[in-house]
């Protein structure tokens, strides 16, 4: 089957035709950088990284622009707090992000606009919105009439105008036509940063930002626009609705990751409940923290659990067993072979990555199964299939992303120069017949955190988790 893509906006499974032909485009609502991300935060990058390696595979050239929101209430709000300038907040914020998605094997975004970088553009669509007769200017802010698009406000989130409660992104409503309508631009605060226009100096409303940026980067109509589900409303609805409004097309495809919770409550800074990366990987690896964020239905919420999270690692390092030690029997492998069938309908199915990786662990069943019968081309082949499959996704621990993460190459060739010696002197003593001084080897590194596995191929080793 053709790849098949669940839409927000028609709240169907769609086939995904894009509007180029071999080329895609994805706007991904990125960070608003006023603390560091938390593993809620960064599960969006990780879903979308995901597609966009399924649409490279697939043969697709993929343009991905990921945004920042580097100017905001909240981050202004954090830099009073602070004592500090807003863009401090936000630069150190943002450089944690980009840290983040890196360490959990995101590829680079094509292109990562600022919001603060594209004031003049977001001049040009609030003029073109006035022109329309879809915006105004009222007390130093620039406001979106929403009863002048009445008949189509609320498409994407399925609300009629009626049925909507005040916008509430500004400290009164008294200026707005109606309590609904909301802020292109909000006038100049004391103490706050501002840019000049023809309605007086301020900064920017958070829905104009993307639209801008999307439409910069990605052309008047493109293809996908993702983010989370909790973005639907009001920012992916407000976005929408001031393109279309301005005579865009916008996004032709809308996809929302789901949430990730715990005790059933949204993470978020304000409830006190985040786990920031850094601090997951005290309890696991990055590619094992990949694995458990990536491994559900991107559309599905994950309720997170400490039993969750080791159940996810120890599913990865059953793969990674495989691999490694299949890696010891197959030195060259075949990058370009065939995925299982089952795999690719997986995948094309509204990205079912669930099933892809029930595909995975099924081939990894058979090539332990034929690593114990000695089946050197079944192996081949099986190693082929799973590290082809693993790549896909992000995890395959023979790329150079997973081999060097977390690790001090120049002292990982001491340890392995140390332990290859050890392993030398406890082969010596079993070809001698002394197993008790074998044992006290592999005793005194099991010690150090050394675990020893004997193979046809002889002695390998890993660090214990």
């Amino acid at each position: 089957m053709s790849l098949h893509l669940y839409d927000t906006y028609t709240r169907t499974i769609r086939e995904f035709v894009p509007l180029e032909p071999g080329r895609v485009s994805i706007y991904l609502c990125g960070a608003t950088v006023q603390a560091p991300p938390h593993i809620g935060h960064i599960r969006s990058g990780l879903n979308f990284d995901v597609l966009r390696r399924w649409l490279t595979r697939s043969g697709y050239d993929v343009t991905f622009c990921r945004n920042v929101t580097d100017i905001d209430d909240k981050i202004i709000r954090v830099a009073a707090e602070e004592g500090v300038p807003w863009f401090v907040v936000a630069e150190r914020n943002q450089r944690a992000f980009t840290w983040a998605y890196e360490a959990l094997g995101c590829l680079p975004p094509t292109v990562e606009p600022r919001a603060t970088g594209h004031i003049p553009e977001m001049i040009e669509l609030m003029r073109r919105l006035m022109e329309r007769g879809h915006a105004y200017a009222a007390g130093g802010d620039v406001y979106f009439d929403v009863r002048s698009y009445a008949d189509r406000y609320g498409e994407l989130s399925h609300q009629k105008l009626e049925n909507m409660r005040p916008a509430a992104d500004t400290d009164t409503d008294t200026a707005k036509r109606d309590p609904r309508d909301f802020a292109l631009w909000k006038g100049a605060k004391p103490g706050e940063p501002t840019w000049p226009t023809p309605w007086g100096p301020g900064r920017p409303g958070w829905h104009l930002e993307c639209s801008v940026m999307a439409t910069k980067y990605l052309g008047p109509t493109f293809d996908i626009h993702g983010g989370g589900v909790d973005l639907v409303f009001p920012h992916h609805e407000n976005e929408m609705t001031q393109s279309r409004a301005a005579g865009d097309g916008f996004a032709r495809y809308w996809m929302h990751n789901g949430l990730l919770t715990m005790s059933g409550e949204k993470m978020s800074k304000s409830l006190g409940n985040s786990l920031l990366v850094p601090e997951m990987f005290t309890k696991v690896r990055p590619v094992e923290l990949r694995y458990y964020l990536v491994a559900p239905h991107y559309r599905s919420t994950i309720e997170y659990s400490e039993e969750a999270l080791q159940e996810a690692a120890a599913a990865y390092r059953r793969i990674e067993g495989f691999v490694t030690r299949a890696a010891e029997v197959i030195h060259d492998v075949d990058a370009h072979a065939p995925l299982p069938q089952a795999f690719v309908d997986a995948l094309n199915n509204d990205l079912g990555v669930p099933q892809a990786l029930a595909v995975v662990h099924e081939v990894v069943r058979e090539g332990n199964i034929a690593l114990s019968q000695g089946n050197k081309e079944q192996v081949a082949r099986l190693l082929a299939e799973t590290q082809n499959m693993l790549d896909v996704l992000g995890l395959d621990p023979r790329s150079e992303q997973w081999r060097s993460s977390g690790d001090d190459s120049g002292l990982r060739q001491v340890v392995d120069a140390l332990v290859g010696l050890a392993l030398e002197q406890r082969q010596a003593a079993r070809a001698r017949k002394d197993y008790a001084a074998a044992d006290a080897i592999r005793d005194r590194l099991a010690a150090a955190g050394i675990v020893v596995e004997d193979t046809p191929q002889g002695p390998r080793w890993e660090l214990a988790r």
